[in-house]
């Protein structure tokens, strides 16, 4: 059947759901229009006595954002800061305001405004303060090279010098004299000062490497020595008639890390005391560093280049001595939080642990003398959302009996008792909380499968809505006006009993007597779950539309995934990615196929991005007597490409664990490729290298198999830059999907 027929075939069932009343979706609507667009709430910032917020709104004068607090029981509204008083002398119009913090005292305001993305997020910009008594607006690092290079700035704690970080150094700047001074004076192209290299952003999460300490008389801070690491070079081939190449150290598996060690040093300059931490500092890890809720001491996370063990250090600042607190192990991995909080003035600490096989609190002493479990039970935290300490509570997320849903609890500091459920019986999908210091008030987002997310301002612990925020009304009733037929929420079970979540999205007007092709959403890696009910905005659109054209869609999530069911059924992957995963999947399409008539065998496809790509792949190439077509984007075809500390965090190191690496990769078992297969990658993707992408390219041709292919130049992981991309890549998908998942026969 060809492309044309095709397409009248789809255009066909389109007319036909639109003259019955219902709206039809196009790519166009999805990708190149605002109908869908969500209106979202905030940032919104909780004060600190948690009897009022602050928000941005834009001022109808002069079109820039006024600083606005909000009491939440009377509703009244304050302008805190005019954008006209955050307009600098000689511009035309205010600063606009990416992020702003308050000094302790409340009588300063830091901006920042002019960013620019540094790997993943806008860290990188212009820092200006408002001084609210004298109406002085100064701008910070005024004597930089260029625009955009200063990095996390923050005040110091009698408000009056701010701390930043500018191409690799950490500067203190005294605000009344404008004094500037560069404390560290090391930092170069591999000499990093206050910030991180690339993996540890990427991987750990870590961006903001400097603190002040709470006198207010030193800075703590980690330095990288990337010297010795691998650099792979992205090339630019657009911008200019000669390619340029971008650097990017980047530690791939088995390679030499980064150097790490954690310092303090005086505000007024001078000499570092380096902290003790045993090991080789490239064979290990300090992912996390915080002080002791004193000024003489630091809190150290020291992980083992496995990440199956974290020693919590106390570090002296005088001498740089450390000692031990406490060590946690694990047969696998362990993740890194950031729920160490401080109880009794430094006496005591959380901690969260899968040391029972569940994800639970603990409140450890200082020393790590005294270890006591603060949440039991079958049940895993998902996430803490507050510990309130005088109120004696902790508020956290958890869905002990369904994985695909998350919602508030919170249990007493002392132990004892059962969890109380806050989110209300009748209100099932995804919830998260923003909750006010005392835990009075929080800021609720809801939302659920194919239906947009809407805040409000509730009490707690009632959980009693005050105000609506944010509906997204508009939104919702264009979802409502769509044909579609209610998603369905359900478990596959495949040997052994075991049990996997998944969702299925069918045709509108569906009708069980016919047979549809099937196409499997999948991720099914330990950094992410596709099984949830909640909102998945263009990805969820797309799949509707394909609905609308007549395929069922299904996501199945399998072991190893990081759902709330236990430590082992996260962690039975581990040095099984690709193996057990791939696995899990394709039993469970047998499963459905064997269960859903309406499915038909001759018509199974799979696509995914990242690891859902790389899974893809493995599909294909590993059963190829199940999965007929396939779409993998951004994928890693052989595990050894990728970083260090993701990939052998799940798999061990590549001389422990080779057959694993070589098993789990795709790359591996090209060669069994039998059906349709479309390949899409950006060239400029920091994360997942291009170069992944043209080796399983290489494998393919070798073994001459036949497949289809879309480059997005300098796109990132992400790809979606640029005018048009995410529209052009969705339709090749989609015309890949007609011609090569046909809708009939």
């Amino acid at each position: 059947m060809n492309r044309i027929l095709l397409f009248l075939i789809a255009i066909s069932f389109l007319f036909s759901t639109a003259i019955s009343g219902q709206s039809s979706l196009s790519l166009e609507r999805i990708f190149s229009s605002d109908e869908f667009k969500l209106s979202r709430f905030g940032p919104a910032r909780w004060l600190e006595d948690g009897n009022g917020y602050t928000i941005l709104e834009t001022s109808p004068e002069t079109g820039g954002e006024d600083i606005v607090q909000y009491d939440p029981t009377s509703g009244e509204r304050t302008i805190l800061v005019s954008s006209n008083a955050l307009t600098p002398e000689g511009h035309n119009q205010p600063l606009a305001i990416d992020d702003y913090q308050w000094s302790n005292d409340k009588k300063r305001l830091l901006i920042f405004t002019n960013t620019v993305k540094v790997w993943r997020h806008n860290t990188r910009g212009d820092y200006w303060v408002l001084h609210l008594k004298s109406g002085k607006l100064q701008q910070l690092g005024k004597d930089a090279p260029k625009p955009s290079t200063l990095m996390f700035a923050k005040f110091s704690p009698d408000g009056e010098r701010v701390g930043y970080v500018r191409e690799n150094n950490i500067y203190i700047e005294t605000l009344k004299s404008e004094e500037i001074l560069a404390i560290t004076t090391d930092g170069s192209e591999t000499i990093v000062n206050g910030t991180s290299d690339w993996v540890y952003e990427e991987e750990f999460s870590l961006r903001d490497c400097f603190s002040w300490s709470p006198n207010g008389e030193k800075i703590a801070y980690w330095r990288f020595d990337k010297s010795g690491v691998g650099t792979f070079y992205m090339i630019n081939n657009t911008d200019s008639i000669y390619s340029r190449p971008i650097p990017l150290p980047y530690p791939k598996v088995g390679t030499t890390n980064s150097a790490v060690t954690v310092g303090v040093i005086s505000a007024k300059g001078g000499a570092s005391t380096w902290f003790d931490i045993p090991g080789d500092l490239r064979n290990n890890y300090v992912p996390r560093m915080e002080w002791a809720a004193n000024s003489k001491e630091v809190m150290i996370q020291r992980m083992n280049r496995l990440q199956n063990t974290n020693t919590l250090l106390l570090g002296d600042i005088k001498d740089g001595s450390v000692k031990t607190v406490m060590v946690e192990k694990d047969d696998a991995w362990i993740d890194i939080h950031d729920d160490l909080k401080w109880f009794e003035n430094g006496k005591y600490f959380t901690w969260l642990s899968e040391r029972d096989g569940w994800r639970h609190l603990y409140l450890i002493s200082r020393d790590g003398s005294s270890q006591q479990l603060l949440t039991p039970g079958d049940y895993d935290i998902v996430s803490i959302e507050m510990i309130d300490e005088k109120g004696g509570w902790v508020y956290f997320i958890a869905s002990p009996d369904n994985p695909t849903q998350r919602y508030l609890y919170r249990a007493s500091l002392d132990g004892k008792g059962e969890p109380q459920r806050l989110t209300p019986a009748d209100q099932p999908g995804i919830h998260s909380y923003q909750i006010s210091p005392g835990a009075k008030w929080a800021f609720h987002t809801a939302t659920s499968f194919g239906v947009p997310p809407s805040n409000s301002l509730i009490n707690l612990p009632d959980h009693r809505q005050r105000k609506s925020l944010v509906d997204n009304q508009a939104v919702k009733d264009r979802m409502n006006a769509l044909a579609k037929t209610p998603a369905e929420f359900f478990r596959v079970t495949i040997e052994d009993s075991i049990e996997l979540d998944a969702w299925e999205m069918r045709p509108p007007n569906f009708d069980p007597n016919k047979q549809y092709p099937l196409l499997m959403f999948v991720y099914g890696e330990p950094a992410g779950q596709t099984v949830l009910d909640r909102w998945r905005g263009n990805r969820y659109l797309w799949h509707l539309y394909l609905t609308q054209l007549g395929y069922v869609v299904i996501s199945v999530d399998n072991r190893g995934t990081p759902g709330p069911r236990g430590r082992d059924w996260r962690k039975i992957i581990y040095e099984q990615i690709g193996i057990l995963a791939s696995a899990d999947q394709a039993a469970a399409v047998e499963a459905l196929l064997a269960s859903k008539p309406y499915l038909d065998p001759e018509r199974v496809g799979s696509w995914g991005w990242s690891g859902g790509g790389q899974m893809t792949l493995n599909a294909l190439f590993r059963y190829p007597e199940i999965y007929r077509t396939g779409i993998a984007l951004a994928f890693v075809s052989d595990q050894r490409l990728y970083d260090t500390i993701y990939q052998e965090r799940f798999m061990g190191l590549p001389t422990t664990n080779q057959d694993g690496y070589i098993n789990g990769s795709p790359i591996t078992f090209a060669h069994r490729l039998q059906g349709n297969l479309f390949i899409a990658h950006g060239t400029g993707d920091d994360n997942v290298h291009y170069q992944s992408f043209e080796r399983l390219v290489n494998e393919l041709i070798l073994h001459d198999k036949d497949f289809s292919m879309m480059i997005y130049p300098n796109r990132s992981h992400s790809i979606n830059e640029g005018e048009n991309t995410s529209r052009h890549l969705f339709r090749q998908m989609t015309n890949f999907l007609l011609e090569n998942l046909p809708l009939e026969k």
